[in-house]
C-alpha cells in the first residue's frame, strides 16, 4: 500500500531550491527543478557520498564528491563513474501541498 507522506507547501519550494528530508529511514532530497518537483534518494551509488549540495542542471543532479551525474526524473546514471541508478521516489502536489511516496528502504 501506498503511503504519501505531506512534506512541504508548494509556494514554500520555490524553482530552484531542495529541501533535505528524512523519510522513514531514507535521506532524500524533494527538488523543484524549474516547477517540477523532483525526489530522490541522498545517496551516490558510486561510494555513498551524498549528493545534497549537488549542482542540478539539465534534469541532472551531479554529485559533489567525483562528478557522478543522475537523471532526477528516472534516478539512471548519466555520467560515470557511478554505474548503478538511484531510487526515485513519487511526488504528488494535491491543494497545494507536496507529497512524496514513503520510500521503501533499499
Amino acid at each position: 500500500m501506498t503511503n504519501l507522506v505531506m512534506v512541504t507547501r508548494e509556494d514554500e519550494l520555490l524553482p530552484g531550491s531542495r529541501l533535505h528530508l528524512e523519510l522513514g529511514e531514507e535521506s532524500v532530497i524533494l527538488l523543484n527543478y524549474e516547477g517540477e518537483f523532483f525526489c530522490i534518494a541522498d545517496l551516490c551509488t558510486h561510494d555513498g557520498g551524498p549528493l545534497e549540495d549537488g549542482d542540478v542542471f539539465e534534469c541532472q543532479i551531479e554529485c559533489p564528491r567525483h562528478g557522478a551525474r543522475f537523471d532526477l526524473r528516472t534516478g539512471k546514471v548519466t555520467r560515470l563513474p557511478a554505474t548503478d541508478p538511484i531510487p526515485v521516489y513519487p511526488v504528488t502536489i494535491k491543494d497545494g501541498m507536496v507529497y512524496v511516496e514513503e520510500p521503501e528502504p533499499w
